[in-house]
């Protein structure tokens, strides 16, 4: 059983059995983190980018070491070292991160809106066009 959504964007849409199966999940791997090796191949050969467009040292590092304990290979993306300086946008930079066929994408952004915004309109697996049309 998954969650009744492909993109967790927050929990205001969430139905109660979603919320359920997140803190059975969250108890089962809290069993885990008390053995003496704390990696599980839950997401063996998965690649996450984690795209941060803003500061965060405890979010990413907490991202990044859940991934890596779940099995997945992890790759870290900053606005501030990246192509953004010189004015790709967003969407320009999630659609080339997608192109490389990662397999999912962990968003910290300043605006709200932004996860919204790059589920809605990015390529994902895709032709680029308004995914709700």
């Amino acid at each position: 059983m998954g969650l009744s959504t492909k993109h967790l964007l927050g929990i205001k849409d969430l139905k109660a059995s979603d919320i359920d199966l997140i803190f059975k999940t969250a108890d089962n791997f809290k069993e885990v983190l008390k053995r003496p090796i704390k990696k599980v191949p839950s997401l063996r050969d998965t690649t996450i980018v984690n795209l941060f467009y803003e500061n965060s040292t405890r979010t990413r590092i907490s991202f990044e070491l859940a991934e890596k304990r779940l099995g997945a290979d992890t790759i870290n993306f900053t606005a501030s070292g990246s192509s953004v300086s010189k004015g790709e946008t967003l969407l320009d930079t999630v659609n080339n991160i997608l192109s490389m066929k990662v397999d999912m994408v962990v968003m910290r952004h300043s605006a709200s809106g932004a996860p919204l915004f790059v589920e809605t309109y990015s390529c994902g697996d895709r032709k680029c066009r308004r995914r709700n049309q």
